[in-house]
This record gives C-alpha cells, structure tokens and sequence, in this order.
C-alpha cells in the first residue's frame, strides 16, 4: 500500500465507524457483505441506507461543520415542475411536466464547502468511492466534473420542503448531517422511469396521489449513509417543522467523466455559473436523453 494510500486509509478509519464498514479491507469477508446487502436492497427498494456510517464520536462534528457552511447556501423560493424545465414549456395535456409546485430550498456548492471537512474527505476518498462503485455494481464511478454541484449541502428551513423531483446524476449518495424537529422526511416511488422510458403515466400518477400506497418513506439519522438511484425514482422531502432546519450532504457521482450541469439548472440551485459550465453548455456528457 502507497504513502498516500495508507494516509487515506487512516482518514477514513477516524471518520468512518471500519468495524461495520472496512472501506481499506475490499477483499474481506464484511466488506463483501455489506456490499451485497446494498446491491441487494437497491435491486429491491432502489435505495439503501447505511445506518451510524459516521462514527458517533465525529457526528457532531460533521454536523456543526455542515451547519457553519449553511449559511453560505444559495437560497430562493421557485415555481418548479417536477423536471426543472421551465414551467411555460409547451406541453401536451396530462403530462406531469405542467404540474407546478414551489421549491424553497437551497444549496451550497462544493467551492464552499473546505478540503478539511469530514464531507469533502468523503466525497474525495478512493477508498469511499471504489465501494461505493461497487455497491452499485459498476466497476468505477467518477466525480463529477462539475466544480460546484459535485458535493454540496442541501439546507431545508423550516417551513420549506424539496419538492417531487428527479436527480440530474445519475447515482446519489447522500447524508443527513442535522436532523429537523418534525417533518423532513424523504419519500420516493422507486425506479419509476428508466434511461430508455420515462413512464410519464406512472409520474403524473405521484404527483396526483393516486399512487400513494407505492411511495416509501425513510427515517434517517445524522452520519447514516443513503446510497439511491435518484435519476430513475421519483423522491422528495417534506415539508421542515420546528426551528431547526434539516442539512444533507449530497455526493454526487456518475458512472461517465466529465459530468457538468446546464447552465439554467445549475443558475437554479446555484445561483451562478462558472466558466466550465459556459464552456461545456451545448455539448456536455450526458447519460441519457431523459427530458431531465
């Protein structure tokens, strides 16, 4: 094992609870383990969560690293579909596009989140993104190339939710870092579209309630980990109660290099754009045709 590999390795030791997940043993026993569990609960439920992934003895830590950077996030309160498309697209009757609703969250980038916070080590780790590709069966994953949508926080304040969307990558990792004092619950209809079909029918069908009895809903706790197929289901968070705000790291990863978001989205969560995104806009890597 390289210098830097065996610095990396105790990093991750310090933040990360190894006796449940030996992310520096990839050929153990537990380590396969845990890794087919995951796969296993994603192929069923399209989601896994990895419970007090985060040691305790660091968890509040991550949380007032999180919470010293809330702040920082671009905050606004938009009419959004549940595509972030523009909600005057010409659309048929029926489609799920024209339903409207208002999104009052908000993000902070990765160029604002320090190198030295437990989320960036993470996000950063060879270690946490080998098996992490693994958990989701692919043989590498990559950071997106996006310099600020690759990791970010997502703060949701009290009396604001994140409504019913899909993701723009097409594997989510994320972390709740600060719970909220009553609601804050993510929900998702699994698996609901595909890269080959959007299944317009079975989205308008959520957004109605009419399919209700097939939403499924997570009570997560700060340091567990949620790995997700947020491109292909349906997911949202309800609204925050209380006075506490709800914070979540998102690690954004995807199985193509050179991921950059369009210029419209990333002014939406963002509020700006740097040069990358102007450079990339028109012809940047996508992994489907999916109408976002």
């Amino acid at each position: 094992m390289t210098e830097a590999r065996v610095v990396e390795a105790r990093t991750v030791e310090q933040v990360v609870d190894t006796d449940r997940y030996p992310l520096a043993e990839p050929d153990g026993a537990a380590w396969r383990e845990v890794v087919s569990r995951t796969r296993r609960e994603l192929h069923e439920v399209g989601c896994s969560v990895l419970p007090n992934f985060i040691r305790a003895a660091q968890c509040d830590v991550l949380q007032q690293e999180c919470a010293e950077i809330a702040p920082l996030a671009h905050y606004d309160v938009e009419v959004v579909n549940v595509y972030n498309i523009a909600t005057d697209s010409t659309l048929p009757a029926g489609h799920p596009g024209r339903t409207t609703m208002e999104r009052g969250n908000a993000f902070v980038a990765r160029d604002r989140i320090p190198e030295r916070f437990i989320i960036h080590q993470l996000y950063t780790s060879e270690l946490f993104r080998h098996f992490i590709a693994r958990c989701f069966e692919l043989p590498r994953i990559h950071e997106l190339a996006d310099p600020l949508a690759g990791l970010c926080l997502n703060v949701v304040s009290p009396g604001m939710s994140h409504p019913w969307h899909f993701d723009k990558n097409e594997y989510t990792v994320s972390m709740l870092t600060q719970e909220s004092e009553g609601g804050g619950i993510f929900e998702y209809r699994p698996n609901i579209r595909s890269a080959q079909a959007e299944n317009f029918e079975d989205v308008q069908a959520v957004l109605t309630g009419q399919d209700e009895h097939l939403t499924r809903r997570l009570s997560l706790r700060p340091g567990d980990l949620q790995l997700f197929k947020g491109r292909y289901s349906l997911h949202r968070v309800t609204p925050v109660r209380g006075e506490t705000a709800r914070h979540s790291a998102i690690f954004a990863y995807s199985e193509r290099p050179g991921v950059i978001g369009s210029v419209a989205r990333t002014k939406q969560l963002f509020g700006r754009v740097l040069p990358e995104h102007l450079a990339a806009e028109g012809h940047a890597v996508r992994a489907d045709q999916l109408l976002d």
